[in-house]
């Protein structure tokens, strides 16, 4: 798990359309991660 102030790893996803996108495509820019556990599952 990542402590508040440091910096993600660096990774690449699909995004909904099927494009790749890089963390590294926002380079400069500030960048809000939401993570959440799979809908419908406990915990």
């Amino acid at each position: 798990m990542l402590k508040e102030g440091v910096k993600a790893p660096s990774f690449t996803l699909e995004n909904q359309d099927g494009k790749s996108i890089s963390l590294s495509d926002f380079d400069g820019q500030k960048v809000l991660l939401w993570f959440y556990p799979k809908a419908s599952t406990p915990g």
